[in-house]
């Protein structure tokens, strides 16, 4: 018997949701098949199978929080025989291919002590995307590096993904090089029969716990009925829904910020008129590069300067030692709704792009958002916020500052007003800005 415990993702993860399971028990799996969806309060990560065998037994149900350390699944290897019980490895690839930025001090963790014993401590480092002297460990077998998506597209087109040569200087295998190579054994062999995509065990989409329909009526999957709790119907025919998924580490870090920073707020308005020339004129040039300008990148372009005059909106307060971080990396995070809620993309290092390449990447990171395919890295460690309520019709709004950074920005829907100049009255597209930031770092008087 094998056990497969929940390991360290990172970003001090201490818990995850099992989302939804591919397989079920008595099903047998292959290595680097699609095993689980977990859920952190960052990203949906699918871990595949660390071996081949028969999963015996299934320890957490769906919809349920699983603890750091605690036992998934049990699988019956052929390796296992003869054995009593041992800690499965955990697979090389279940986080994303970039690393957050604390992947070194989980690796170190996960060598100290955490549930991975024997080979799994060097897959810990790889799930991080730490590799060679940073992941303190040694595999006692090969593992190719390679994110989640390419494991799972090498498993469908029946590629031996350990016999792919990398195209990356860093030695990691991208789906590129998994069709490519293939395509090369197909055009090699005259008999070759493409492999047929293996039916899954299980569902394999993603199904969400819980969801908002447009008229505001709650939804429930069946596949997520596990994760239901209806304590009980009054006789108006109320109902109870248990607080899961993403819902509900949106709710946690939300009390987390409102009870933790003491809330303050500022609220103007600038004349946004040469802005909306400004794109009016850049927006021709951007599509003929094939890149969609909106003006979140203008924003963000014009954000940098201000956080570098006044470093204590890009600055984070550590609570224990009561000292001031100022932080010397831009990182902006964008609010953007999904289909499940808020999420925060993180534009990193924002201050060394252009602003094309600022509009390419948000483009990905808004669709990422959408779909929940952020990597733990484009879903953490922003330094300041910046929320566009106007991308829905809001004019104004109070947002809640994203714990542990101690400002964010709200832009409110461009509008045509009349102001007056020099006694003169003209029509103006102005733009209502808010501020929330953390009056134990700011006063009111910076805030303008």
């Amino acid at each position: 018997m094998q056990e497969f415990k929940l390991p360290d993702l990172g970003e001090g993860m201490h818990e995850a949701e099992i989302r939804h399971w591919l397989v079920k028990a008595g099903d047998t799996i292959k290595r680097d098949q699609p095993m689980v969806e977990v859920e952190t309060d960052k990203a949906v990560i699918e871990i595949p199978s660390p071996v081949a065998g028969i999963v015996s037994a299934i320890r957490v149900t769906e919809g349920t929080m699983a603890q750091l350390g605690e036992v998934l699944v049990v699988f019956d290897t052929p390796s296992a025989a003869g054995s009593t019980s041992s800690t499965a490895s955990i697979p090389a690839h279940v986080a994303s291919s970039s690393a957050p930025a604390d992947a070194g001090g989980a690796a170190a963790k996960a060598a100290a002590g955490s549930p991975v014993t024997g080979s799994g401590q060097a897959v810990v480092a790889s799930v991080l995307g730490v590799q060679g002297a940073n992941a303190g460990v040694n595999a006692t077998r090969h593992r190719v590096l390679a994110a989640p998506a390419v494991r799972k597209r090498a498993f469908e087109l029946g590629v031996d993904i350990e016999q792919v040569t990398p195209s990356q200087p860093s030695g990691r295998v991208t789906i590129e090089d998994v069709e490519s190579y293939a395509e090369h054994e197909h055009a090699a062999s005259s008999s070759f029969v493409p492999p047929e995509v293996p039916t899954p065990l299980a569902p394999a989409s993603p199904v969400p716990a819980t969801g908002i329909q447009a008229n505001g009526a709650t939804k429930t999957s069946a596949t997520s009925a596990a994760a239901i709790s209806r304590v009980g119907q009054t006789t108006q025919g109320d109902e109870r829904q248990a607080l899961t998924g993403l819902r509900r580490r949106i709710a946690e870090r939300m009390e987390r910020a409102w009870r933790t920073i003491p809330h303050a707020s500022a609220f103007d308005e600038v004349d946004a008129s040469e802005l909306v020339a400004l794109r009016k004129a850049l927006k021709p040039i951007a599509e003929q590069r094939g890149v969609r300008l909106t003006y979140m990148p203008l924003l963000i372009k014009l954000l940098i300067p201000a956080l570098k005059e006044f470093p204590i909106f890009n600055a984070s307060l550590d609570e224990e030692k009561r000292e001031i971080i100022y932080k010397r990396s831009y990182h902006i995070g964008i609010a953007a709704d999904s289909p499940e809620g808020l999420l925060v993309p993180v534009l990193r290092d924002a201050d060394t792009l252009m602003l094309l390449e600022i509009a390419q990447q948000l483009e990905h990171l808004i669709e990422g958002a959408q779909k929940r395919t952020l990597t733990m890295q484009e879903a953490a460690g922003s330094t300041f916020t910046l929320n566009n309520i106007g991308s829905f019709g809001g004019s104004s709004g109070t947002p809640i500052i994203n714990y542990p950074e101690v400002a964010i920005l709200a832009v409110g829907r461009l509008q045509e007003k009349a102001i007056v100049q020099n006694g003169t009255i003209l029509a103006r597209m102005m733009m209502p800005l808010t501020l929330s930031f953390d009056h134990r770092l700011i006063d009111g008087g910076m805030s303008g």
